[in-house]
């Protein structure tokens, strides 16, 4: 847990960010990815030695490739040219199986994951692996519970407001789940795509915040969830991905920075007192081919 210094502006609370790239596969998804084959293994719906498949637009297919690889369980991953490169590889180098879709002007939108979901079911009905399916998942909220516990600990203990930016949902419920525990009046702070607002009401559409806004409204979302939203361009995303590299010396992907404008907004807003979260969701070497850093 680190405090942003250099973008913060002057009078606004203290914004502290979790650096979840510091995990094996450089995201914090690895938490979820745990945590769903642990819930297989235990409920009997994955045996030793049985398939696993996945669609993913981010860091999730990497992260079930280590955990698969660890385990001894061959995976499929649908994916698209809209991940990274590195992601690609990454996930091809733990031993994943990858059949890669292509998405025009490699955005992600609504269009893009249905077709990956057709993929995938493709897959199903050949193979009978077991789908992890973490739009749906609710046991990898356990994985993000222990996060909340961290970010309440190493806050020291004063979190007034958690903003996250939202893909499955799970990351953002299980953390302000464990949060609000602690502090009953926490405000969590829902983060979107401009291009893509459909949790405070907009239409879907296409953007390149890898990972995130999916162009329909998640299984594990909730009203209950968040007391506000904040939507956040492409661009904006990625300049405060630059700026955190330059200014801040952080190294770190265009969801990451997303949740930051977000959180600076927020800051502003609750002024010196006060204390705002978020997530350094993953580690920049995993975006190095793309727009944000060419």
């Amino acid at each position: 847990m680190i405090q942003l210094r250099n973008v913060v502006p002057k009078g606004s609370a203290r914004v502290l960010v979790k650096l979840e790239g510091a995990n094996p596969t450089g995201s914090m998804k690895d938490r979820m990815a745990m945590a769903m084959i642990d819930a297989a293994e235990r409920e009997g719906k994955l045996k030793p030695g049985g398939n696993v498949v996945e669609f993913t637009g981010g860091s999730t297919g990497t992260s079930l490739a280590m955990v698969c690889a660890i385990k001894g369980y061959p995976l499929s991953i649908v994916t698209s040219n809209a991940t990274s490169l590195e992601k690609r590889l990454h996930m091809k180098a733990l031993g994943a199986k990858l059949t890669v879709l292509h998405s025009e002007g490699a955005k992600l939108n609504l269009e893009l994951y249905q077709a990956l979901f057709a993929e995938t079911q493709k897959i199903i009905k050949e193979t009978g692996a077991f789908w992890a399916d973490q739009f749906h998942n609710k046991n990898q909220e356990d994985g993000y519970h222990a996060l909340g516990e961290e970010v309440w600990e190493q806050s020291g203990e004063h979190v007034d407001a958690f903003v996250h930016v939202v893909g499955t949902c799970g990351s953002l419920r299980g953390v302000s789940t464990s949060l609000r525990k602690h502090n009953p009046k926490l405000h969590v702070v829902a983060v979107e795509p401009t291009e893509s607002p459909v949790l405070s009401g907009g239409k879907p559409g296409s953007h390149r915040i890898e990972g995130v806004g999916i162009g329909v409204i998640p299984a594990l979302w909730e009203p209950s969830l968040a007391n506000a939203f904040e939507q956040v361009s492409t661009a904006e995303a990625e300049e405060m991905a630059r700026r955190l590299a330059h200014e801040e010396g952080m190294f770190v992907g265009t969801s990451s920075g997303a949740n930051v404008v977000a959180a600076l907004r927020m800051a502003v807003k609750l002024g010196a007192d006060a204390t705002v979260v978020t997530i350094m969701v993953d580690n920049g070497l995993k975006y190095l081919s793309t727009n944000l850093f060419q």
